[in-house]
């Protein structure tokens, strides 16, 4: 071989290895298993994206595949037929939209869908419904391959699609000249092969899109093109790698992210783009210019959020984190979590005290860790992204904001976001509608955010101060370490917690806290203890007839050296769900007795003879069990203090968090 032939085969070497180097890293995280090439370009005018794409998908099973499932979530949008319009109505989050706008509409079209091998199966692509009988419904497409793929062979196809945006009011769209792009290119489903997650078999497991679900996709490279006016600023997942000018007043921009289960973007020509660090992560926060005043309220949280999940789950892998304001007319695309790239949310005129910013901010973040890094199936297990995030919101908010102050924090009207938490699901219409483990769309008559959201986190609570810090640190950061990068389902949560509490307790808590989960999470009844009442009764001398062998005598008229009083504590369980309690009870005299009960009979009586007697009772008084429906019956005095406006600042509060519930865009 001679020398230019040498060169120039050294050439094209390096440039293949660079090349294949956005799809297979030696420092790979994830299994890859989905991997997309794609070049698109935006039509402001049209609001359309035309896009080509290469995707590499292997099969991680030991299945032959003749069958593809692609996601075409965009097509949700494309009439009040889809399962997803007549879910919501087209209505979602307190937002909607008029149908008689011609904009209204979204759709999403796969033109051209070929293997590398030469096999055009375009006419392959049909239109089906796992999840239910509505054959309008064309959200999930099936494709049959002419050649199967093998155990562990990797497919490549090259797909040629256009998608049409909507009026944003569910998460994706664009406002104006705002767009947010979410769930807008065929997306592979997740093939799951047997023993993964629940399944017994190889399957599909590619759902349609609901109004109550997110999202569930396998790991992978994505290195995307985008080419649009260069007036418009962009922001997305990963990291931006080139940037280049081209002619009729055009720039095109590269993303490369790795090791992530999904690709969203932004463009707007009113951003203003406040940058700043965390370690070695790249913060870029994209703002509304009326919204410049909030850069230091979306940093500042967001920065607290890394250094929380850091320090109490695990280190965060991905070196950006792009923040999202949306303008007012775009809100419906608020309160969103993508790989790097969330939506927050603010309002003109918001005070400091009102922190929601902070909140929709380090909720959206918390996502990067349970959506992004675990990937839990968001379909079908929602609790394990929407509640684990809200319990770590809660967590992080009052650790940085305070207790009692750190959701509202003015002067003389305060609470923190723990307890906004817990109100939202103890002082719901209907806290028993279903049980925290159905599937998303499953929701048919309420109850998807409480139970999704609220109710686990409170569950999480509990289960944190039942076993003390100390061993829940543990129980996060072990979860973590074993499931990061490889989509762990419920039992796979359990498991741990069981591991390591077994291993840091014993048996103090049972064999296992199977029957803790069995109650709080697969099980829809309530947790409610009542200190029904406190009764003193001083003991008086015998008095009436005594038998004295052969003679019936009267008592003689005694009295005691000191009084004694026999007092007693009774506790009735009015809820199904049975909780190791424990009751403090204090004597006249400033004795305090701490009892411990199992919690599980219908009522429970403590008793005593002392000279003192009981002033005050309380049911778990260091507010462990935070599942109880009702802590206002949980203690009892005999000189009863004044609760009156405690009483009436509850009611107050409560109708203050329903309120805020009708903001909660990030539901």
């Amino acid at each position: 071989m001679n020398c230019k032939k040498i060169i120039t085969t050294a050439i094209f070497t390096c440039l293949f290895i660079w090349s294949v180097s956005f799809s297979v890293n030696s420092q790979a995280l994830s299994s890859r298993i989905a991997n997309y090439n794609m070049k698109v370009k935006l039509d402001p005018v049209e609001k359309i994206v035309d896009g080509t794409m290469t995707l590499e998908w292997r099969n991680p099973s030991q299945d032959t595949i003749r069958e593809l499932r692609f996601h075409l979530y965009l097509n949700a949008f494309k009439n009040n037929r889809s399962t997803f319009w007549k879910e919501s109505d087209g209505q979602l989050r307190g937002r909607s939209v008029d149908t008689k706008d011609p904009n209204v509409w979204g759709w999403i079209d796969i033109l051209s869908l070929k293997t590398r091998g030469g096999d055009d199966l375009t006419n392959a692509i049909k239109f089906v419904q796992p999840d239910d009988d509505n054959t309008d419904d064309q959200t999930v497409a099936a494709v049959s391959l002419e050649k199967p793929v093998l155990p562990g062979e990797t497919l490549t196809l090259d797909i040629e699609f256009r998608s049409k945006l909507p009026k944003i009011f569910a998460r994706t769209g664009f406002s104006d000249n705002y767009f947010l792009v979410a769930q807008w290119f065929p997306k592979i489903g997740v093939y799951e092969p047997a023993g993964m997650r629940y399944a017994e078999k190889g399957q599909w497991n590619c759902h349609q899109y609901h109004a109550h679900s997110e999202f569930y996709a396998n790991f992978g490279v994505y290195r995307v093109e985008i080419t649009l006016p260069e007036e418009f600023v962009v922001g997305a997942t990963g990291k931006q790698i080139s940037e280049k000018t081209l002619d009729d007043g055009l720039k095109q921009l590269t993303f490369l992210a790795e090791d992530v289960v999904d690709f969203a973007w932004t463009a707007s020509p009113r951003f203003i783009v406040v940058e700043d660090k965390w370690k070695d992560v790249d913060i870029k926060i994209y703002l509304q210019p009326e919204h410049e005043q909030f850069a230091s309220r979306h940093t500042e949280s967001l920065k607290a959020a890394l250094a929380y999940f850091d320090a109490h789950v695990g280190p965060y892998p991905y070196s950006t984190i792009s923040v999202i304001d949306p303008p007012f007319r775009g809100i419906g695309s608020s309160g969103m979590e993508y790989p790097t790239f969330i939506t927050a949310g603010s309002f003109w005129g918001m005070p400091e005290e009102l922190r929601f910013t902070e909140m929709v901010t380090i909720h959206e973040f918390g996502h990067n860790y349970f959506m992004g890094i675990l990937a839990t199936n968001e379909f079908e297990e929602a609790w394990m992204d929407e509640g684990m995030t809200t319990y770590f919101e809660s967590r992080i908010m009052d650790h940085e904001y305070g207790e009692g102050t750190s959701f509202v924090g003015f002067k003389k009207f305060h609470f923190d976001d723990k307890e906004y938490q817990r109100l939202s699901y103890t002082r719901s219409a209907y806290p028993k509608i279903a049980e925290s483990t159905r599937p998303a769309w499953k929701f048919e008559h309420g109850g998807y955010s409480t139970m999704s959201y609220q109710k686990p986190a409170t569950m999480f609570t509990t289960l944190e101060r039942l076993v003390g810090e100390e061993t829940n640190e543990e129980i996060w950061k072990t979860y973590f370490e074993k499931w990061k990068f490889k989509h762990p389902c419920g039992k796979d949560f359990i498991d741990v917690v069981n591991e390591v509490v077994t291993k840091t307790h014993g048996t103090r808590f049972g064999e296992s806290m199977d029957w803790f989960f069995d109650q709080t999470l697969y099980g829809s009844e309530v947790c409610d203890y009542k200190l029904l009442r406190i009764r003193n009764e001083k003991l008086t001398p015998p008095i009436g007839i005594d038998d004295s062998g052969d003679n019936k005598l009267i008592y003689k008229k005694t009295e005691y050296e000191n009084i004694i009083y026999k007092s007693s504590v009774v506790i009735h369980r009015l809820g199904e769900v049975v909780m190791p309690q424990e009751v403090l009870i204090h004597f006249e005299g400033g004795e305090e007795i701490t009892e411990t009960w199992n919690g599980k009979s219908r009522t429970k009586e403590f008793s005593y003879e002392k000279p003192e007697k009981i002033i005050r009772a309380i049911i778990d008084p260091e507010n462990k069990i935070m599942l109880d429906i009702n802590l206002q019956n949980n203690s009892l005095a005999i000189k009863p203090q004044k609760t009156v406006f405690r009483k009436y600042m509850i009611k107050f509060l409560f109708l203050m968090q329903n309120i805020l519930q009708d903001f909660a865009i990030f539901i």
